[in-house]
This record gives C-alpha cells, sequence and structure tokens, in this order.
C-alpha cells in the first residue's frame, strides 16, 4: 500500500525537483514578509503584548499626585514606558509630579489658574468640591484609582495599653482615652490635611449622635479640637516625623514624641514596611465606621485638552483599573477603588481581627459641614494663640528684671 503521509512521496525524503524546492522557498518568503508587515503594523497601533523602543514619537501626559500615591503612579508610569505601551500608535509618557493636595486645590481654585498639567490625583474628593465650590478650574472626576480608610495608629506599648487588638472604640471613645491622659495623640492639620480634617468630622458626627443637643456636641468637638491642636502638625509627613524613632525608653517616653497618630492604613502601611521609620504602629479602627481617603482620578479644564491628552489620560487611567495597576498600588499599602478589605494588607498596616478593618465606610460629610468645623477649627487655633501669647507676657516681664 502507498505511503500518503508525505505531500510529495515519489521522490526521497529531504530530495525535490529543483522547481519543487524554488516554489517552497518563494511560499516561506511570502508568509515571513506578511507575519513581519503585520507585526509592524500591530506594534504601531498598539496591539501587541509586547513592546519595542519608545524613541519616536510619544505623547505626554503631565500629573499632579497627592504624594502618598505619587510613588505608586510613577511605577505604573514607568512601567509603561519600558512596556512602550501606546496610545493610538504613539507612545504614552506620563510623568508624575508629587505636590500636596491643599497646595493644588489653592491654585486651581483661583481663576484663571492656567495649570500645566492635564490630570489631578488628590487623596479626597473634598479637594475636588472645594475648587469647583469656589468656582475655580474645571475638573472632572473620572473614579477613584484607590482608596485608604482612616484610623488611629499606635506604637505598641501605647495599643497594649489601651487593649489591642481586642478591644474595640468608638471615635468618642478613642478622643476620650486620648484626653484622658492615656495616651500623646497628634494629627495633621484639618486646614490642610484630608486626614485631619475627615478624622476631626467623623469625631463630630459621633458627638452629635451621641449628644442630646446640638450645643452639647458643638461643646464636645470643639474640645477635642482643642486637644488635637496641641499636637497638631502642618501635614501628613510633619505628623509621622512626630513619632519615636526607635524603641529605646527615652525616645518613647519623651513628652515630644506622639504615641499615636490619626491617620490612613497607608500611612501606616507606609511607615511599618520602610524599615527606617522607628517602632512600627498598631492601628484601631473605629467601630461606628470610618471615612476614607478616596484618591480621585481628576481631567483638569476637559475642554482644554487636545484629543491627544485626551485619549493619553483615558490610557493612562485603563492601566490604572487593569490587574497589573491595581496589584502595584496594593504592593504600595492601598485598597481597590471600592474600598474592599485587604487582610494581608491590613496586616502590614497594623491591624488585625477583632479590629473592625472590613466595615463599609459611612458617607462622606457635605461640604456645608467641612466648612463648619473649618470655621470651628479657625477658632480654636486663634483662641489656643491667645492664651500662649497672654501666658507668655509674665514670662517675659520676668525675664526682663
Amino acid at each position: 500500500m502507498g505511503r500518503h503521509s508525505l505531500p510529495d512521496d515519489s521522490a526521497p525524503q529531504g530530495t525535490g525537483s529543483p522547481r519543487t524546492r524554488r516554489r517552497t522557498v518563494v511560499l516561506a518568503t511570502a508568509v515571513l514578509v506578511i507575519a513581519a508587515t503585520g507585526s509592524v503594523v500591530a506594534l504601531r497601533g498598539g496591539l501587541l503584548p509586547f513592546g519595542t523602543s519608545c524613541d519616536g514619537d510619544s505623547v505626554r501626559l503631565e500629573v499632579i499626585a497627592s504624594p502618598d500615591i505619587a510613588p505608586a503612579l510613577n511605577a505604573v508610569a514607568d512601567k509603561a514606558r519600558e512596556d512602550a505601551v501606546r496610545t493610538d500608535g504613539r507612545c504614552l509618557d506620563v510623568k508624575i509630579d508629587a505636590r500636596p493636595s491643599a497646595e493644588v486645590a489653592d491654585s486651581l481654585g483661583q481663576r484663571p489658574a492656567n495649570p500645566d498639567f492635564q490630570v489631578w490625583v488628590p487623596d479626597s474628593d473634598l479637594w475636588v468640591h472645594q475648587v469647583t465650590d469656589n468656582r475655580g478650574s474645571t475638573l472632572t472626576a473620572v473614579g477613584a484609582v484607590a482608596s485608604s480608610p482612616l484610623a488611629l495608629g499606635a506604637v505598641h506599648d501605647a495599643a497594649k495599653t489601651l487593649g489591642w487588638p481586642a478591644k474595640t472604640y468608638s471615635w468618642t471613645a478613642l478622643t476620650r482615652a486620648a484626653s484622658g491622659g492615656a495616651l500623646r495623640l497628634g494629627v495633621a492639620d484639618p486646614a490642610r490635611s484630608a486626614t485631619g480634617l475627615l478624622a476631626l468630622a467623623r469625631i463630630d458626627a459621633a458627638d452629635r449622635k451621641g449628644a442630646g443637643s446640638g450645643d452639647v456636641a458643638a461643646t464636645r468637638t470643639a474640645a477635642t479640637a482643642k486637644l488635637l491642636h496641641e499636637r497638631v502638625a502642618d501635614g501628613d509627613d510633619q505628623v509621622l516625623a512626630t513619632l519615636p524613632r526607635n524603641d529605646l525608653g527615652a525616645e518613647q517616653g519623651n513628652p515630644r514624641r506622639n504615641q499615636a497618630l490619626l491617620l490612613s492604613e497607608q500611612a501606616a502601611y507606609a511607615h511599618n514596611t520602610s524599615g527606617d521609620a522607628g517602632p512600627a504602629l498598631d492601628l484601631f479602627y473605629p467601630t461606628d465606621g470610618t471615612a476614607q481617603l478616596t484618591y480621585p482620578y481628576t481631567l483638569v479644564d476637559e475642554d482644554s485638552l487636545t484629543a491627544d491628552q485626551n485619549r493619553a489620560a483615558n490610557r493612562f487611567m485603563t492601566l490604572l483599573d487593569d490587574t497589573s495597576g491595581q496589584q502595584t498600588l496594593r504592593d504600595h499599602g492601598f485598597r481597590a477603588g471600592n474600598g474592599s478589605a485587604d487582610p494581608p494588607l491590613t496586616g502590614k498596616a497594623g491591624g488585625r481581627a477583632p479590629q473592625p478593618f472590613a466595615g463599609a465606610p459611612t458617607d462622606p460629610p457635605t461640604s456645608k459641614e467641612l466648612q463648619a468645623l473649618l470655621g470651628m477649627w479657625s477658632l480654636t487655633v486663634q483662641s489656643a494663640r491667645t492664651t500662649t501669647a497672654v501666658d507668655a507676657s509674665p514670662s517675659m516681664a520676668l525675664a526682663g528684671r
């Protein structure tokens, strides 16, 4: 029986007529040319998963981000350059600059702001609302790229004294523990920090819920604000610097060093995993709900963006939302934009059951409520400064004798 496994079994294997060999070479060459041409077209269109050098034409996207999330965004932007990610066939070149959200909000609140960036990622929606309420630059919040709940972080000795992790507290109970002298509690200035302002808002909401009248609640919140002002720091980085730098008793007992802070889970994660920031923090998550930082991806003056800039902004947003981008954000201590808990992340940040770290965030305060709190805070600061000036006067008089 003849063999049917070879296409041309009339000749021995490895041989053939010159015409057959020429036809084979021509067909093979044609296939290679077509494949190569298709690959070039696909690469130019950004269709293939692997990239080539981005030395050629590119689209530049300028992004201003809150300092805590800027390193994660920069890592995603660097990977996009390494992978030669493209938008409409042109390389995506994203530049990330870190700048405090309050500073950017002040700038965008003035018209005309003429910003030199196309995307802003502050740490909270409250800054976007502040600009909008002031009728400043036109902002379009596309969605949250990450989130982080607020908690109270304490060095281990202080946390153990408060019963961590088994004992849980409401916002009111936590602040009472601080006011009773159980721990030295620091906070970033609510006038310049979303963490400080949102924490103060949760304390105020808890006071209003537990008080019998509005006047009683206002008095309690004002007392808490006065307490917090005694150990306030200018910003989020500055308040972290007030923690002990080592486990030595002198550092732990130093009255100028805070034992606890109101901060985000991500800030605690960054502190605990840095290796050189001092003793690790344990986290208390209030039982009556917590606020969260939301990191809204915001287009600035969208109508003034070119078509290329708009598409580049959307492309970068998809990179932050995809599996790799979300993993990068988790590696930097952030939760997903929907706020869902990530137990391994929480563990590194200092959270542990039965602390309610998986609780749903509460509804954010309104702009009107925040403005009222800021007004109360300003009065507290002014009162504290007046008291300090009066107390200093007799000392100065004695010094002059």
